[in-house]
């Protein structure tokens, strides 16, 4: 699917949902795109684009330091036709929703067990192995537009498990709204699994930062 195929107001929904999540600054409008001044170890700044844009493209040139991502709901190669040559695309990742109210879950596996924080509109899981160790762990925030899941992560030896889908149903019990839309992004592993979970891809979410030194 295109990136002009996208709604503009789901993706700053999501945006914002996601700076919940992570405790950053709300977004901003800019040229075009969203961005998100999140002055981070990670990352000065952000910006996300609905569809490729003369505004991402004079971004592109006039940014020349690392730790600046630039991101489009489109395809690598239609983000890469836009950057100068000190830009490098980064893994490939997927902006997916859901229409499943429910997943069906199944008993975590003897010994581990689930802790649900909430904090406002933040949910936070983590599933607790028998030795004590974090096997899985994920967030989601709400917003009055979307309902968001991120970093939903597995440990490599508690894999194979359902402890992300376990971490899934936890985060979506944490639902309000029934109307608000759920979203995600995913890596190029994880959009297999969340398809089998009924998510579906909006759009390939494509992005690009300046490499350090």
């Amino acid at each position: 699917m295109t990136a002009s195929h996208i709604d503009p107001k789901l993706l700053f929904a999501w945006q914002a949902a996601h700076s919940i999540a992570r405790g950053s600054p709300v977004p901003v409008h800019d040229r075009g795109g969203f961005r998100v001044d999140t002055h981070s170890e990670k990352e000065v700044k952000r910006w996300v684009f609905p569809a490729l844009c003369d505004g991402l493209r004079e971004i592109a040139h006039d940014i020349t330091a690392p730790r600046h991502y630039l991101k489009l709901c489109g395809s690598d190669e239609e983000l890469r036709s836009a950057l100068p040559a000190r830009w490098e695309i980064q893994p490939s990742n997927y902006l997916m929703t859901t229409a499943v109210a429910d997943l069906d879950t199944k008993p975590l596996p003897n010994g581990y067990r689930m802790e649900l924080h909430r904090a406002g509109p933040v949910t936070r899981a983590s599933v607790i192995a028998p030795n004590g160790d974090l096997a899985a762990t994920g967030s989601a925030a709400e917003s009055a537009e979307a309902f968001i899941y991120d970093r939903i992560e597995t440990a490599q030896d508690h894999r194979r498990k359902g402890l992300g889908v376990a971490v899934m149903v936890a985060l979506g019990s944490a639902k309000r709204s029934p109307a608000t839309q759920q979203l995600l992004v995913a890596t190029e592993d994880g959009r297999g699994l969340y398809a089998n979970l009924g998510w579906t891809v909006l759009a390939p979410f494509a992005a690009a930062t300046i490499p350090e030194g």
